[in-house]
């Protein structure tokens, strides 16, 4: 079974965990820009609440073997400061059942890395 790694981080992050994923062996990856807010309920500047923050959710379906790998070039590419702060994001792990290529219709139940197909 495949994993889905799901991770939001800082826009301002995004591109050097891109980067840095890419150096790793990990090309495949999607990319939306979302918006949210996680335990600190968004930031307050004088009487304004923004409660909605942008944010940069990437995604992408890896071997379960390369997890840990995944997860930690992730948060530490993504992490300010040496020990982070609030808003640097989140990451979400889940099994992926199955998955297709559409254009070959190529059921695939291995990691395929860098576009080999099985």
């Amino acid at each position: 079974m495949l994993t889905m790694i799901r991770a939001i981080v800082r826009p301002e992050k995004a591109d050097k965990v891109l980067a840095a994923l890419m150096e790793a062996g990990y090309p495949a990856v999607t990319k939306y820009s979302v918006a949210g807010r996680g335990k600190q309920r968004g930031i307050k500047i004088g009487e304004v609440t923004y409660d909605e923050l942008p944010k940069v959710m990437l995604m992408s379906v890896i071997n379960p073997s390369d997890k840990e790998f995944f997860i930690e070039t992730v948060m530490s590419t993504a992490r300010t400061a040496g020990k982070g702060a609030f808003g640097d994001g989140k990451i979400f792990v889940s099994d992926v059942e199955e998955s297709y290529t559409i254009s070959s219709g190529v059921k695939e139940t291995d990691y395929v890395k860098e576009g080999v197909a099985p």
